[in-house]
């Protein structure tokens, strides 16, 4: 690995993690990727609004798609860092910033050695709640791209180490909120409205018979987030209620199918009480389902690389929506170790280690 590029990667994602953007807001993250690949590359790139792609020519037939996501948390920097986060309550606490800066390190990379085939270096928004897979993961039906991939840094594993797994990788899950709506009324005459507490705390009491390990093919959840009900006023029954839930499932079809038998249970309980029912969903994330021969490819790479490989039991619990280009072209979502001791995703602590630049990119080199 040329360490010029190294050192330049290095200092891009340390730029990245100073300037954390949340979902949705990443418009200084983007501009400074894209101008880093103009400034040391020739490669190709195409502005799609909230993200973009960069496009390397190759010397032969086929297409392969590299993903990176580039939006942070909306968690403090705690860590004493030289370049630590700028943004107050803003930081880059799941490695994304590691991500796009091992993505723009094959771009440097492929700008000295070319590619024996068409190679897009694709750069997402949103990950972190859902919204920026899809719209992206259409570019590989329209550019006819076979193969695409991905990584996440991920703490508990050896550093280098290369966990994989056929089948699901990561669970789908997306988030409910059931608002009930009744008639407000008196406190000492609650007959005389309609209260949403009895339909919230039937569907609260209802999860656990719908969540059965016993019942299902794989992992199923219904999470309770948040329930609102009434407000701190003694003389009113409460007549406003909301249950937020996310809902998660190893398979995407047991997931669709938890989400039609809660929502039965909301609307059978706001008929029998009366009550309005309205029902919202955000941060909805496919099953990412990896592909067998994309997850051979990999494999085949990390040991031809002499790194560690982990054949994982269990999908991941967390969401992502890598499963989108998953939809559409073969491939595989894979982790790379951050260190057994290193501090966990999500946390105030994390930092993405700098050493997973060259080994992202090695593998990247290696499956195209």
């Amino acid at each position: 690995m040329n360490q010029a590029d190294l050192s330049l990667a290095a200092a891009l994602r340390h730029a990245l993690h100073a300037h954390p953007e949340l979902s949705g807001q990443e418009t200084w993250t983007k501009a400074r990727l894209m101008d880093f690949l103009k400034e040391h590359t020739h490669l190709a790139l195409y502005d799609r609004g909230s993200w973009f792609y960069a496009l390397c020519r190759g010397r032969g037939e086929g297409k392969i798609a590299f993903r990176a996501d580039f939006d942070a948390l909306p968690i403090a920097e705690t860590c004493d860092l030289p370049y630590r986060s700028q943004c107050p309550g803003v930081a880059h606490k799941c490695g994304h910033d590691g991500h796009s800066a091992a993505l723009a390190l094959l771009g440097l990379t492929l700008e000295r050695t070319g590619a024996d085939r068409d190679v897009y270096l694709i750069f997402q928004p949103a990950e972190e709640v859902g919204a920026g897979g899809e719209a992206c993961a259409a570019l590989l039906k329209e550019e006819g791209i076979g193969e695409v991939y991905a990584f996440h840094n991920m703490p508990g594993y050896p550093l280098h180490t290369v966990a994989l797994r056929r089948g699901t990788m990561n669970c789908a899950s997306k988030g409910v909120t059931y608002r009930f709506e009744g008639v407000p009324a008196h406190a000492s005459t609650p007959e005389l409205g309609r209260n949403p507490a009895q339909a919230v705390a039937w569907m609260v009491s209802a999860l656990p018979g719908l969540t059965r390990r016993e019942d299902h093919r794989g992992l199923v959840m219904a999470t309770v987030v948040q329930i609102d009900v009434g407000e701190p006023a003694f003389g009113i029954s409460a007549y406003r209620g909301a249950l937020l839930l996310t809902l998660r499932a190893q398979y995407q079809e047991e997931l669709d199918a938890l989400s039609r038998q809660v929502t039965g249970i909301a609307r059978r309980a706001a008929a029998e009480d009366g009550l309005t029912l309205t029902i919202e969903e955000q941060d909805v994330f496919p099953e990412t389902a990896n592909h067998d021969a994309g997850v051979e490819r990999v494999e085949r790479a990390a040991r031809a690389l002499d790194l560690p490989v982990v054949e994982m039991a269990e999908p991941m619990r967390a969401s992502e929506d890598f499963g989108w280009y998953l939809r559409q072209a073969e491939g595989a979502l894979f982790l790379l170790g951050d260190g057994e001791d290193h501090p966990p995703l999500h946390s105030s602590d994390f930092d993405f280690p700098d050493a997973l630049l060259e080994t992202a990119c090695a593998l990247f080199q290696k499956l195209i």
